[in-house]
């Protein structure tokens, strides 16, 4: 519903209405969910809480005529029955009374029931009648037959068809509170649930009116808080009849009349800004160009120092390229002679293993020739016996001659260790003459390095160079402009002073306070 079509009054009114419909409803449902219980309690106490008290009473009548042809029947008083006669006598009254009364409020299902109560009472009454007979007649014997055997039997069988029927009237009452209460419960859901409808209705419909009589003052407020700060391009939009919409239908009024009058205004200022734009422009450019001077010339001053820089690296590079390549010489010759020495070690190696081969061999023929002597002169001594003492002084120098064999193998050992000192030491100048090799390839390779260098700082040289040819030239070109701008400055000056002759004329038809 589109509210700003209609005044405020009647917003307030159809809200107000709204909401007294919206109480209306509720006290409705709310009236209507408690007849709904009232009737539901009123038919529980209309039948089944009345049959059941009944049942409950005639429960109790039962019990207690049990009770009382128990006593009797256990007593040797014959007297008991006489002292029980009317109490007996008023009872079944009440109970013939109970059962009438609930014969007239049965349906089918109960009516069956308490048929069947009946044909157990008339049993139940007969084997009582019995059992006071027997008793009244002094045979005790027989009446504790007749209550063991009868009595107590349709007592049980009738009790528990009464409690039938009292459990019956119970599940009944039982019914009616379950449905009071979800009569209840379902009342209650209703009224939360209008009462939730109603809240939201309500806060929609005050959001909505408030929403539609504030927007529009506050929209107007905007418009005059932008109209005071000079703003005049705001849109107001008047749709609607209430008061709201005339007062912004009076702003854009106001807006439109001031717009007009504000235009007429710039066009002349427009005027004089284009001229201002112009001065301005033109000494920002003057301004750029003596910047853009400036900078050239520290350009040019400081690709001056970068060349001066840069030949003086250049003569650097090229003396450490002069003394890594001295350097280069010299470790490949210290490269030549540790190889050269390398070479006369291996040949020393060399030889050193053939002598120690022959003396090797040497030594194997002596030890083998002196195992055998030993033998023969340990042989003949045995035989010869006095006469072989000669052959035990051979025996005796073949003994030394094999130790000097042992003492030879081991100054072999030692001349093998002494080659095994030789090789490492080999293998360790050979490791020098490898790092000696790479320090050569490194020397090299910074030498191509320093080269590189060189080269980069002749075509820096050469850039510098241009640099300086160009800077040369902007100032030149900007010393140009300068001039031709001074001109341009003048003449936007001219035109700046005839605008504003022109603008005070306009805004002299305005009056102001003191």
């Amino acid at each position: 519903m589109n509210f700003s079509r209609l005044r405020i009054g009647a917003r307030l009114a159809l809200a107000f209405a709204l909401t007294v419909a919206l109480m209306a409803v509720i006290s409705g449902v709310a009236v209507w969910n408690l007849n709904r219980v009232a009737d539901d309690a009123a038919s529980m106490m209309r039948d089944p809480l009345v049959k059941e008290r009944a049942a409950s009473e005639w429960f109790r009548n039962i019990t207690a005529g049990v009770k009382r042809t128990t006593a009797i029947a256990k007593s040797s008083d014959l007297s008991l029955e006489a002292v029980f006669a009317e109490e007996i006598k008023v009872t079944t009254a009440r109970t013939n009374h109970l059962v009438e009364t609930l014969g007239k409020l049965a349906d089918a299902e109960e009516t069956a029931m308490l048929a069947r109560s009946a044909e157990l009472r008339k049993a139940f009454l007969g084997a009582r009648l019995k059992v006071l007979e027997a008793k009244k007649a002094g045979n005790l014997e027989e009446a504790d037959r007749i209550f063991a055997n009868e009595f107590a039997q349709s007592a049980t069988i009738y009790l528990a068809s009464v409690q039938a029927f009292l459990d019956l009237q119970q599940k009944s009452i039982d019914a009616a509170g379950a449905r009071i209460a979800a009569d209840v419960a379902s009342g209650r859901l209703y009224l939360a649930a209008l009462c939730v409808l109603a809240l939201a209705l309500c806060v929609a419909l005050a959001w909505t009116i408030s929403r539609s009589i504030t927007s529009p003052l506050v929209k107007a407020l905007e418009v005059a808080r932008s109209v005071a700060a000079g703003d005049l391009t705001m849109r107001i939009h008047c749709s609607g009849n209430d008061e709201t919409t005339d007062l912004l239908r009076a702003l854009h009024d106001m807006q439109q009349h001031l717009s007009s009058l504000v235009s007429e205004v710039r066009v002349g200022i427009a005027s004089v800004g284009t001229a201002s734009q112009e001065i301005a422009r033109g000494n920002a450019d003057l301004s750029e160009r003596t910047e853009t001077t400036a900078s050239s010339l520290q350009q040019t001053a400081s690709s001056l120092v970068q060349l001066t820089g840069t030949v003086t690296h250049t003569a650097q590079s090229a003396r450490t390229a002069n003394q890594l390549a001295s350097s280069a010489s010299e470790v490949a010759q210290r490269g030549g002679e540790v190889v050269s020495q390398v070479v006369h070690t291996m040949q020393e190696i060399n030889t050193s293993s053939k002598k120690i081969g022959d003396i090797i061999g040497v030594i194997d023929d002596i030890a083998f020739q002196t195992n055998i002597l030993a033998l023969n002169a340990a042989v003949e001594a045995a035989r010869a016996g006095e006469d072989g003492r000669g052959f035990a002084v051979v025996a005796s120098e073949v003994r030394s001659l094999a130790q000097r064999s042992a003492q030879a193998a081991r100054e072999i050992k030692a001349l093998i260790g002494a080659s095994v000192d030789k090789v490492e030491s080999g293998s360790k100048l050979v490791a020098d003459a490898g790092s000696t090799m790479g320090e050569i390839v490194a020397s090299v390779q910074r030498v191509s390095d320093i080269i590189g260098q060189i080269s980069a700082a002749a075509a820096e040289q050469s850039s510098g160079i241009g640099t300086v040819n160009t800077a040369v030239s902007r100032l030149d070109q900007a010393t140009q402009q300068n001039a031709a701008l001074v001109e341009q400055s003048a003449a936007a000056a001219e035109s700046l002073k005839s605008e504003a002759v022109r603008l005070s004329e306009r805004m002299s038809a305005f009056r102001l306070h003191e």
